[in-house]
């Protein structure tokens, strides 16, 4: 963890109950990916705020004990459904999700509360927010009136949370146009435009930024067992993968981890600008992303500081 003075960051998605079917049975955990963003960075030392939306039902009971149990402030949007529940089975290798209706129709209320809440951080995080929907797009970019100094966005499209894929890819890369880091993964390629990641990149560097933009974002880029590439303007920094000891149990929580560690970074020294910063801030990410996968669930995992070995 570190030393520096934390500071402050609000996170703006999604909070959730995963639920994990495979032959052993099943488990829950309390989860969402702007959740897991949260705590990760609640646990690298910064003070956070997660701007998520819940019903009055148990499941938010245990979502709010699991937040505090972690020193993340939570301002609630109401949900009328309930809380959002995303279901993960694994009984016949590979995965299938399925969404409640919760999570499929989520929302974010931008009231008083939240707005304060995103004037008050030095960064904003976005992950899992619903681009796919015109007016949710447009209060959050209304909400943020200085997004290239602060504001980090990870799509993170689901298929069973998509109603309208052209919108979500249209939105998306338009807040992400006006963002001082983006985030994208090899599977949001696939699903957003049926491509590669390097033409989804590709695109999100030469989208036409907005006025309230300088330049094109830094992506950072996803690749599972291929490890991670950031680009910024002329820099290309690739990241392996990093071997710790032990097995790898479960990569729920890889992306997330790894998108905090990188926030974290920024937090702490500002943006990089050389390779050799950029390096250094995605190979701690890489670091953090490995120790995570080496337990069951998304929770950010703090290596030990032991020798590492990329791969």
């Amino acid at each position: 963890m570190s030393t520096e003075a934390p500071r402050t960051v609000t996170v703006i998605g999604d909070a959730l109950i995963d639920e994990l079917r495979d032959p052993r049975g099943a488990r829950e955990f309390v989860g969402g990916a702007a959740l897991n963003v949260a705590v990760g960075l609640a646990l690298l030392g910064e003070h956070v705020t997660l701007v998520a939306m819940l019903g009055d039902d148990e499941a938010a009971m245990r979502i709010r004990s699991y937040l505090r149990d972690y020193g993340v402030r939570l301002v609630e949007s109401p949900s009328a459904l309930g809380t959002s529940r995303a279901v993960s089975d694994r009984t016949d290798g590979e995965p299938r999700y399925e969404f409640n209706e919760a999570a499929q129709r989520r929302r974010i209320r931008f009231d008083d509360a939240t707005r304060a809440a995103i004037d008050e951080a030095d960064l904003v995080v976005v992950s899992c927010f619903p681009f796919d929907d015109d007016e949710q797009t447009a209060e959050l970019l209304a909400a943020i009136e200085r997004p290239r100094d602060r504001l980090a966005i990870d799509g993170n499209p689901r298929a069973g949370m998509l109603h309208d894929r052209e919108a979500f890819l249209a939105n998306f890369t338009r807040a992400a146009a006006g963002s001082l880091l983006v985030k994208v993964g090899d599977e949001d390629g696939e699903l957003l435009l049926g491509a590669p990641l390097s033409e989804f990149v590709e695109r999100l560097r030469t989208a036409p930024a907005d006025a309230a933009a300088h330049g094109a974002p830094a992506v950072l880029a996803t690749a599972g067992r291929d490890g991670a590439t950031v680009y910024d303007g002329e820099h290309e920094v690739h990241a392996a993968i990093v071997e710790l000891p032990g097995a790898v149990v479960d990569t729920m929580g890889a992306g997330d981890a790894t998108l905090s560690a990188v926030v974290h970074h920024l937090a702490v020294h500002g943006v990089p600008r050389t390779a050799g910063d950029w390096a250094a801030a995605l190979g701690e990410a890489m670091t953090v992303a490995a120790a995570t996968v080496r337990h069951e669930g998304a929770l950010l995992r703090i290596p030990r500081r032991e020798a590492v070995d990329p791969s």
